[in-house]
């Protein structure tokens, strides 16, 4: 296969991913609507017996999820409120859809999540409410305990994502900090009833992580949350009003988030209805009409970005030299969310991050071509979603005088890519379901 239309099958391969991911139509898939009957996997709802439905939500895909409740229940919707992050945003009849910062939360954030709960504060026992969360929800549902101010929570998010923690941890601290995360949103609607429709973004889809759980019980502790800070060498470092909440729920005088078994919980249901394995699945059956022998190697890809980098090198070696676990033209698919630790000044994110140390890894090996990229459509503070990269583009950029160890040293991947024209650009996508890796070999 010519080397310029494998970088096109791969961005192919990638665009059918953000289909398969699509909110709207995962909505639809889920919630049928049949006169007055709400049928909603193993459980049926009687609309009639509810007063009210109103429709909350946060995350990056929240404004085109509820654009599809809005075509299913029409007329039934008495309210609601979303929340997305900027460019997101979406015009609808009844749900009022507001954007804020991510990945670090912002004033806006604060006055969206202001009005979300105030929006909670009219919701009565007889009432429906469909709750709407996808990735990005953690940084868009802005609402820290008494005494920790917008700038403090701001400025602790910007130390984890730098220290590279996994997006598990990050929420643990979060939900411990936190007046709506952590079940505690379920909390101030009960005993309302509430519909959960979740797009996940994280590995394992576990509930009480995505998003950092606002409707769904919180296994976790303040004392987990202190190790966690404590282990990535940031406890002694973060706000001191984040430090005193933390120490005050080890001693007992802060309350914990609600745990398995809360009686807040009763009336709830938490319902996965898209994730990144769903994506890969439909990646991977369009890569065969493309004529790959395909796989799925994994849609649980965790861990820092170098060490992943040489995994994915040894994958490509090791096709190239026997066949092993595919033979050419081979089409392996990964997803997940590697992190990054960032140390210099540069301007990039993971997806990007990856493509140049992919990059360094099959230097030279013909026929090898790397796609990273998120679903979201944003990779770290960029327009771009990822990169692309393959055996020359070392080559290349070498000709042009770039050293590829200075880019990364500075975690500067954007500026890499971008004179060579292999950034990944698809624009907002309205969805989120982490990341996605594709290994081509011609």
């Amino acid at each position: 296969m010519r080397q310029e239309g494998l970088k096109q099958m791969a961005l192919d391969i990638f665009l059918e991913a953000l289909r398969a991911a699509d909110p709207l139509e995962a909505v639809h898939r889920y919630l049928k609507v049949k006169g007055a009957l709400l049928e909603l996997k193993e459980i049926d709802y009687f609309l009639d017996q509810f007063r009210r439905i109103w429709v909350i939500g946060a995350g990056k895909a929240s404004a085109r999820m509820a654009k599809a409740v809005e075509e299913g229940l029409s007329e039934r919707i008495h309210s609601g409120v979303v929340i997305v992050k900027y460019g997101y945003e979406v015009r609808l009849k009844k749900i009022q859809v507001l954007g804020a910062g991510h990945p670090i939360p912002d004033a806006q954030g604060l006055k969206a999540t202001q009005k979300l709960l105030e929006l909670a504060e009219k919701i009565e026992q007889d009432d429906l409410v469909i709750n709407l969360i996808s990735g990005g929800g953690s940084a868009l549902l802005v609402a820290p305990e008494s005494g920790i101010s917008l700038e403090d929570k701001q400025r602790l998010t910007q130390m984890m994502l730098e220290a590279g923690l996994r997006i598990d941890e990050i929420n643990t601290v979060r939900k411990h900090i936190s007046q709506v995360k952590g079940g505690k949103l379920a909390q101030k609607l009960y005993p309302a009833t509430v519909i959960s429709l979740i797009l996940s973004d994280v590995v394992g889809d576990a509930l009480e992580v995505i998003a950092s759980g606002p409707t769904v019980p919180d296994p976790s502790t303040f004392e987990q949350a202190k190790e966690i800070l404590r282990r990535s060498q940031l406890w002694e470092k973060i706000p001191v009003s984040i430090r005193k909440l933390i120490e005050k729920g080890i001693k007992g005088e802060q309350e914990e988030t609600p745990k398995p078994g809360d009686k807040v919980f009763e009336r709830v249901q938490n319902l996965i209805i898209g994730s990144n394995y769903l994506s890969l699945k439909s990646a991977c059956k369009f890569a065969q009409k493309l004529g790959f022998n395909t796989m799925i190697l994994t849609s649980a890809v965790q861990g820092e970005v170098k060490e992943l980098a040489k995994f994915y090198g040894s994958i490509f070696r090791e096709v190239l030299k026997s066949g092993n676990p595919l033979s050419p033209p081979a089409c392996i698919i990964a997803g997940g969310e590697p992190t990054v630790k960032v140390k210099g000044d540069g301007k990039g994110g993971r997806a990007q991050e990856l493509a140049l140390a992919v990059a360094k890894e099959i230097d030279g090996l013909e026929g090898a071509l790397f796609l990273s990229a998120g679903t979201d459509g944003t990779d770290g503070p960029t327009e771009a979603a990822g990169a692309v990269c393959d055996f020359n583009t070392l080559s290349r950029a070498r000709a042009r005088g770039m050293d590829p160890e200075e880019y990364l040293a500075r975690n500067d991947s954007y500026h890499f890519f971008y004179p060579l024209g292999d950034l990944v650009i698809t624009g907002p996508t309205g969805t989120n379901v982490m990341d996605v890796h594709i290994l081509l070999v011609g």
